[in-house]
């Protein structure tokens, strides 16, 4: 006769599931930076460039906000804000909430790097997909439950700050 699991069994099955996942989400990052790496270094720009660029394709940001989203240092991602200023892919502009702390957007250039660079990934992104056999609801149940972690895990933090 089987027994029933319990909820610690479970909760040892999920803190199990948790660390594999996150096992994969790294090795995924990881693998996904080599060939954004090598997609952005065959376009003339960087990784970082091509990430911070992405962030602030939605719209302008302070520094501190991009590093946030892309879970970085602020320092890091100044280093590449400034780098797009000085190469007219970006602007920084003063934020009206915050002297502070400058806003950082896209040029017209830079706008159109990244729609470069998207263009680029998005072709060899499909054959990957193909390849695996993904669906796009696949792909939002898992950006929901990657969500759900990021979400759970930053009020952690911001409780542990309080």
């Amino acid at each position: 006769m089987s027994r029933r699991p319990s909820k610690k069994d479970d909760l040892e099955a999920s803190l199990v599931a948790y660390r594999s996942l996150i096992a994969d989400v790294y090795e995924l990052a990881g693998l996904s930076r080599r060939t954004s790496d090598e997609l952005a270094r065959e376009s003339g720009q960087t990784a970082a460039r091509w990430h911070l660029m992405s962030v602030l394709s939605d719209g302008p940001r302070s520094v501190s906000r991009a590093a946030l989203r892309l879970g970085l240092a602020r320092q890091s991602v100044q280093r590449v804000a400034d780098e797009l200023v000085r190469d007219g892919l970006a602007t920084s502009t003063p934020d009206p909430d915050d002297a502070r702390a400058p806003k950082i957007g896209l040029t017209a250039a830079g706008r159109q790097a990244t729609r470069d660079l998207f263009a680029r990934s998005d072709d060899l992104r499909a054959r990957q997909l193909t390849r695996c056999g993904l669906s796009s609801s696949d792909l939002d149940a898992a950006r929901r439950t990657l969500r759900s972690l990021c979400d759970s895990i930053g009020a952690r933090s911001a409780d542990a700050r309080t």
